[in-house]
C-alpha cells in the first residue's frame, strides 16, 4: 500500500505549486476578504482586487463594517479559487495576513486607475457592467470622499491543488478496492 493510501488524510501533499499559485492570484479577479468582528467572529465578503508586488489591493467605502473592523484589528485573510478562471476548478489558496487602510489621494488614485484598467481588460467576460466600461470615467466614479483603499499583506499561505488530489484519490481508491475486493 502506498503512502498516499496509508495517509490519505494528509492533504499537504496536494499543495498548489508556487507558479500555479501566482497564476491563480493573477487571474481570479475576486477573492473572499475575511476579518473579525468585535465579538471575534470571522466574517467575509467577495470583493474585486488587484495583486501588486505580493500584496492584494481592494477598495470599499468608510461606512462598511469591515473598514471599522480592520481599523480596530488589521488581522485578516483572503481566499481565492480557480473556479470560473481559465485554470478550471479545484485550485485554491488562503492567505493569512494584515490589512492597512489608506485614505490618501495619491494611493487612492493609483489604485483606482489599476482597478479600472483591470476591469476594462475583462470586457469580454460577459459582465454587463464591464462591457461598456470607460476606465477614465470609472476612476471619477470611484473617487468619492467616503472611499478608501485596503492593502493586504500575506504572511502565510495554504495552497491546495484539487487536480493533484483527484489523481491521488484515484490511485488510493484503486489500491484500496484491489485490497478489499
Amino acid at each position: 500500500m502506498s503512502d498516499q493510501s496509508k495517509n490519505y488524510d494528509d492533504v499537504k501533499q496536494y499543495r498548489l505549486d508556487p507558479e500555479r499559485e501566482q497564476e491563480l492570484i493573477n487571474s481570479a479577479g475576486e477573492c473572499v476578504f475575511v476579518w473579525a468582528n468585535k465579538a471575534g467572529h470571522p466574517i467575509g465578503v467577495i470583493t474585486a482586487y488587484v495583486p501588486i508586488d505580493g500584496k492584494i489591493w481592494m477598495t470599499a467605502t468608510k461606512e462598511r463594517v469591515r473598514i471599522k473592523a480592520i481599523a480596530r484589528d488589521g488581522r485578516s485573510s483572503c481566499v481565492f479559487t480557480s473556479k470560473g478562471t481559465h485554470m478550471g476548478g479545484g485550485k485554491t489558496v488562503t492567505y493569512k495576513g494584515h490589512t492597512v487602510i489608506h485614505d490618501d489621494e495619491i494611493t487612492k488614485h493609483w489604485f483606482y486607475n489599476l482597478l479600472a484598467m483591470g476591469m476594462a481588460m475583462s470586457k469580454d467576460d460577459g459582465n454587463a457592467f464591464t462591457k461598456d466600461l470607460n476606465p477614465e470615467l470609472f476612476v471619477k466614479f470611484l473617487d468619492t470622499p467616503e472611499r478608501i483603499v485596503l492593502e493586504f499583506t500575506p504572511e502565510m499561505s495554504i495552497p491546495f491543488d484539487g487536480d493533484k488530489m483527484a489523481a491521488g484519490t484515484a490511485e488510493a481508491y484503486s489500491q484500496f478496492a484491489a485490497e478489499e475486493g
